[in-house]
């Protein structure tokens, strides 16, 4: 069994390092800081490789152990998680994955790559955290609750605080385990999901009054610019959610978000009903879930928009 083979190369390791996909959401932070949890309990030293995580996570247990650089040349383990392909890891970290002696990979997108050389994928779990949690389960691994809560803001953020067709009973079930256990489920669900920012909140209604709509309202499009994010100061993570905003207005089958990068445009894509955005991003290059996907276009404002819109239009019933 691959966990308890994963379990020998924890014990045999001393120096391990965690990572996730670059932008981290909180299914990344998360999974990235519960497994960090677990493996410093095990007496391990362990660290979380990230350059920054949006505010809003900053709550969550054992962000004391995210470094933006690598304290080793090499480590005995490394494990990503929420990562379906090395390429997504920060470009930056990619040289620590593969220097390492052993690497592990836990991951729920439904095309991943299998880059470890033990490989944890399941495609149809909501949320790699979920994953986890039954990882944890299987090997009789404590689950504490500085290391809950870590997952259960990865599953509330992955499945939109359970509202998503992605979650599944073993959602709810870890939700009520939580709960016995005297954790604040409203609070994490208020502070991952709902609090924002005033730059976040600025972000939005910058995004909401460019909105515009296609293919006889089933497609809705907004951006934000580079020059955006200079002239009011938007921070790490803060663009996270606004494609939902198309998405949820009646009538819409795909809500497609563009923000600029230094080189081109990260495209994001939410669809409602039958859509399968992984298979759109996939044109670009990128990838996700088939109802939530992203993709970097390294082409103009006016040529991205054309082409993500077309793609999609191909796609409508």
């Amino acid at each position: 069994m691959t966990l308890d083979e994963i379990l020998v190369e924890i014990n045999k390791s001393e120096n391990i390092v965690v990572m996730a996909h670059e932008l981290p959401d909180g299914d990344a932070i998360g999974s990235a800081l519960a497994m960090c949890l677990v493996i410093r309990n095990m007496g391990k030293n362990a660290i979380v490789l990230m350059k920054e995580i949006p505010e809003i996570f900053s709550f969550l247990p054992g962000t004391e152990y995210i470094k933006t650089e690598p304290e080793l040349k090499q480590y005995d383990l490394a494990i990503s998680v929420d990562c379906p392909n090395k390429e997504r890891l920060d470009k930056e970290y990619i040289e620590v994955y593969e220097d390492s002696k052993v690497k592990v990979q836990f991951d729920h997108h439904n095309k991943n790559s299998m880059f470890g050389d033990y490989n944890v994928v399941n495609h149809v779990s909501p949320a790699t955290a979920q994953i986890l949690v039954s990882s944890f389960e299987y090997l009789k691994i404590e689950i504490t609750k500085d290391i809950a809560i870590c997952l259960l803001t990865g599953i509330i953020t992955d499945t939109g605080g359970f509202k998503n067709s992605n979650v599944t009973v073993e959602s709810f079930e870890f939700a009520s385990w939580c709960l016995e256990k005297g954790i604040n489920l409203p609070k994490i669900y208020k502070q991952s999901l709902l609090t924002m920012s005033r730059t976040k909140f600025e972000a939005e209604k910058i995004a909401m009054d460019r909105l515009e709509f296609f293919a006889d309202g089933k497609i809705t499009f907004t951006y934000l610019t580079k020059a955006d994010k200079e002239s009011i100061g938007i921070k790490a993570g803060e663009h996270g959610g606004i494609v939902e905003i198309g998405k949820n207005i009646e009538g819409v089958e795909v809500s497609i978000f563009l923000y600029e990068k230094e080189l081109g445009y990260k495209a994001s894509l939410r669809s409602n009903e039958y859509v399968n955005v992984s298979d759109v991003a996939s044109v670009f290059g990128g990838g996700g879930h088939i109802k939530a996907a992203g993709a970097t276009l390294k082409m103009s404002f006016e040529e991205a928009k054309k082409a993500i819109i077309s793609e999609v239009m191909k796609n409508l019933k």
